[in-house]
């Protein structure tokens, strides 16, 4: 019986820190989540704008 008590006191420790992980990373998720749509929203003003013209990478410049 005390070995039943012991395995259900670990599985119980390791359901709370389970669930303070998941916790955790939806706050992650939530962050990030922002921050997508806040660049996405940044990046669509831009392309209204038509200043857009970075370079990136191996991109030839418009002028060629």
């Amino acid at each position: 019986m005390q070995h039943l008590e012991e395995k259900i006191a670990h599985l119980t420790r390791t359901v709370d820190d389970l669930s303070m992980v998941v916790a955790k990373q939806q706050d992650e998720i939530d962050r990030l989540t922002r921050h997508v749509a806040m660049l996405m929203q940044r990046e669509a003003e831009r392309a209204q704008e038509g200043s857009g013209g970075i370079i990136l990478g191996d991109e030839r410049p418009p002028h060629y």
